[in-house]
């Protein structure tokens, strides 16, 4: 039997390739930034040709440093930043036009429209979520406007649209597979998560045309087949990444949650085969496709996490590099009143306020580097504690424990910050790529090469747990100092 898993994970701001053996370890990684394009204020951009060579580099670079043959992998995993739009000519393969970045704010009024016309409700009981730029319905409705106005090549398929997993996949298998997954399908705001299709009336109203969506398929089944040497690997698991980080986390039953500290943070609780509507602003997505099942989550989204210390060291030169940010949140008992609410592109879940734009206060003369640092570090646990009690209050369940994975729970001072305003322990895997385990995972099941999910169960590994050691009282004056803060950034931006 072949012995790796190859997992691609195509993230907002790097692509990478990790080879995994059966245990999970990681044979070899490689990772290439992803550059950021930002045309205007607000609006964010990748090149899809980049997404794509990058992606294909970085596996090569993988399997030359590993040494393996590549007769020797199983199947390809897939998992991807979600909600990013990009189109390309059928004929060519050439992108039409450059990716939108699920970041990106420039179809904020074509969302108010929607919301102006009476939809909201159609569109959360529909797709699960709440209308915003968020999402890929409208970056793909400013796409089509701009490079096809009257949908004469989209609607004869000449133009295809997908989120990143299509837009790999087709590249991978040379365009012969134009497919997305469910959870993928289910980030777009036109798929019926209930019904499991496209829904008519929103292509309908958004003016998309049925010819170039892609066909849905299961998170975990063969799509397809790259040549790599002289193999035809099969590729047969595909998530976006949230949902990857979830299935990595190994919460396959309902009511367990992880959150991801990547670029933003994402917290998803498995609710089961149910949905359940958010009253709280959360949204309800797909979890999981399966062996013909559907599981579904609930999912807290909170658009800047980590990218805050990106910010601070790239565009205020606070840091030369990241890890520094530990160091000097450290360097002082408290951030001396200041918080940090990083509202760059607006406020996702429980705020879904697109004009929310950062917001520093509680400066003093006394406010230094470390403090503005610490301030930083401490509004991603801010948010997620946000997030934490919007779940809660939709399930009725307490969490006990959070699981937490990605690059910033690399962290201790975060993650134990988390814990304290939490007053829950924080959970820390030993493979911390969940996001690139979950989607293995998918591929391995497809293939046979892992059994079922209790072998899975088997296979995680604790790291360390973090535990509470803030009084409640400290906690909830903090949060309080946060929720203040969060009102002055709300609604900055006219309209």
């Amino acid at each position: 039997m072949r012995k790796y898993i190859l997992t691609l994970d195509q993230g907002t701001t790097s692509s990478r390739a990790i080879l995994f053996d059966r245990e999970q370890n990681i044979l070899a990684l490689a990772q290439k930034e992803l550059r950021q394009i930002y045309p205007r204020e607000g609006w964010v951009e990748h090149d899809p040709v980049e997404i794509w060579s990058s992606q294909y580099g970085v596996m090569m670079e993988v399997i030359a440093q590993s040494g393996i043959a590549p007769e020797d992998i199983a199947a390809i995993g897939l998992a991807n930043q979600r909600e990013t739009t990009i189109v390309w000519d059928q004929a060519t393969g050439a992108p039409v036009y450059n990716a939108i970045c699920w970041q990106c704010r420039r179809t904020a009024g074509l969302v108010d429209r929607l919301r102006e016309e009476g939809l909201e409700e159609y569109i959360r009981k529909t797709t699960g979520l709440i209308p915003d730029a968020y999402f890929s319905a409208t970056k793909l409705k400013w796409i089509l406007d701009q490079v096809d106005p009257k949908r004469e090549r989209a609607g004869r398929g000449e133009l295809l649209f997908g989120t990143v997993d299509s837009w790999l996949v087709w590249k991978l298998t040379g365009g012969q597979a134009h497919v997305t997954d469910a959870t993928n399908a289910s980030r777009t705001m036109i798929y019926d998560i209930h019904r499991g299709c496209w829904d008519e009336r929103l292509l309908e109203v958004l003016d998309i045309p049925r010819a170039m969506l892609p066909r849905v398929v299961e998170c975990s089944g063969v799509v397809g087949h790259t040549q790599i040497g002289g193999a035809q690997v099969p590729i047969s698991g595909m998530a976006g990444d949230q949902q990857a980080a979830l299935f990595g986390q190994t919460c396959f039953a309902p009511g367990e949650a992880k959150n991801t500290y990547g670029t933003g943070c994402f917290l998803l609780m498995n609710t089961g085969v149910t949905p359940c509507e958010s009253r709280n602003g959360l949204l309800t997505t797909i979890a999981m496709a399966r062996g013909g099942k559907v599981q579904y989550a609930l999912e807290g989204s909170a658009f800047t996490g980590g990218a805050v210390i990106q910010w601070l060291r790239d565009e205020l030169g606070f840091l030369s590099d990241s890890a520094q940010a530990q160091e000097m949140a450290a360097a002082v008992p408290d951030t001396g009143g200041v918080y940090l609410v990083p509202a760059f592109t607006g406020l996702g879940a429980p705020y879904w306020d697109m004009y929310a734009r950062g917001a520093l206060v509680g400066l003093t003369r006394g406010t230094g580097r470390n403090h503005v640092v610490r301030a930083a570090q401490e509004s991603i646990a801010y948010q997620v504690w946000d997030l934490v009690e919007a779940m809660e209050k939709d399930t009725g369940l307490t969490l006990s424990t959070l699981n937490a994975d990605g690059g910033a729970s690399r962290d201790p001072f975060l993650l134990q910050f988390q814990a304290d305003i939490l007053g829950k322990p924080v959970r820390r895997p030993v493979v911390r790529e969940t996001t690139a385990l979950g989607a293995a995972y998918l591929a391995g099941l497809a293939v046979g090469f892992w059994r079922d999910a209790g072998e899975l169960r088997q296979l995680w590994r604790e790291d360390r747990v973090f535990s509470p050691a803030m009084s409640p009282e400290r906690s909830e004056e903090l949060v309080g100092g946060w929720h203040r803060a969060v009102d002055r950034a709300l609604g900055w931006e006219r309209r």
